[in-house]
């Protein structure tokens, strides 16, 4: 785990869910770092779920975990891949901390691209519905290395990203980097700090958002410009989720001789300086207040910023 994980809505979820009696979350993950119904499981039985979809969808791939956990075998990540590959209509992201892993799999060009090919024929002769919506025929094995030509397991219809939350952890974009994916994207959130050893070369799209829910922390608005500035100049389609449950009430560059700095004091407040550190002693302090994600919107700057790759929305 890493500090984005720390206040995840995705465990109090899987603990509701085990609660509640659903039957994919039964399993216990580690007590120091998961908890109830929060085990690593692989349902098999879901991955043909997309292709009786007749209308195409854009689809965020594990929403309550990552396909590249440790736990998570090669055969079923390969699974997963034929899936996408025989559902060109729809469009998948896929989102992981663990992008070297996900790097090291999709950059086999033997094994892994073997398993992927034996998924597919399984999942095809499995039932007619599959030639149907996807329109392939039974040749998927010549089809496959035709349209994967430069890269083993680069499907256009893929969106392959990872998440990054403070600057310790820039060096993941460097995994992306070396992933073949149609579209490579970044999701800074919850933005938890400055991110200036962050190369956004070779990146195709980029989220921001701050934190919310129980325990979220305050996100200095010029982590977020900055980000933005420099998608902008380099082209890159930058988009603004929320700023979350704090908002910022007064600024230094608004207020430089500090005439009120007595809004520390006020309740639900919290100082933020630009290095991440808490009090005004710091570079360009902000001081937040703890208002809910409902008040506190996404407008930056006095914008809204919906991009996506290629113009989509």
């Amino acid at each position: 785990t890493s500090p984005g994980c720390d206040h995840c809505y995705a465990l109090t979820m899987a603990k509701r869910l085990k609660a509640m009696g659903s039957a994919h979350y039964q399993t216990d993950g580690n007590e120091t770092t998961s908890g109830p119904g929060f085990g690593v499981q692989c349902h098999e039985d879901a991955l043909d779920i997309p292709m009786k979809w007749r209308k195409p969808s854009r689809v965020f791939v594990n929403s309550m975990s990552d396909l590249f956990h440790p736990a998570v075998y090669d055969s079923f990540i390969a699974a997963a891949w034929a899936t996408m590959a025989l559902t060109p209509q729809h469009t998948y992201q896929v989102l992981t901390k663990r992008p070297k892993r996900m790097a090291t799999l999709l950059n086999d060009r033997g094994v892994y691209r073997d398993d992927v090919n034996e998924w597919a024929d399984g999942l095809y002769v499995n039932g007619d519905v599959y030639g149907d919506v996807t329109g392939f025929s039974s040749g998927f094995r010549n089809w496959l290395p035709t349209h994967l030509a430069y890269a083993d397991l680069l499907l256009p219809n893929v969106w392959l990203g990872t998440s990054i939350e403070n600057d310790r952890y820039s060096f993941r974009a460097d995994h992306l980097r070396a992933t073949p994916a149609a579209v490579r994207f970044l999701s800074l959130e919850p933005l938890l700090g400055p991110l200036p050893s962050l190369d956004l070369t070779g990146i195709d799209w980029v989220i921001v958002g701050g934190e919310s829910g129980p325990g979220a922390r305050p996100m200095h608005p010029d982590w977020v410009r900055d980000i933005r500035d420099r998608c902008v100049a380099a082209g890159i389609p930058f988009l603004f989720k929320q700023w979350g449950a704090w908002e910022t009430i007064w600024d230094e560059k608004d207020d430089p001789d500090h005439r009120s700095v007595a809004l520390d004091r006020l309740p639900k407040t919290r100082v933020v300086n630009l290095a991440g550190g808490h009090g005004f002693h710091g570079e360009r302090p902000t001081v937040a207040r703890r208002s809910g994600k409902g008040k506190t919107g996404r407008v930056l700057d006095g914008r809204t910023w919906d991009e996506f790759p290629g113009g989509a929305s």
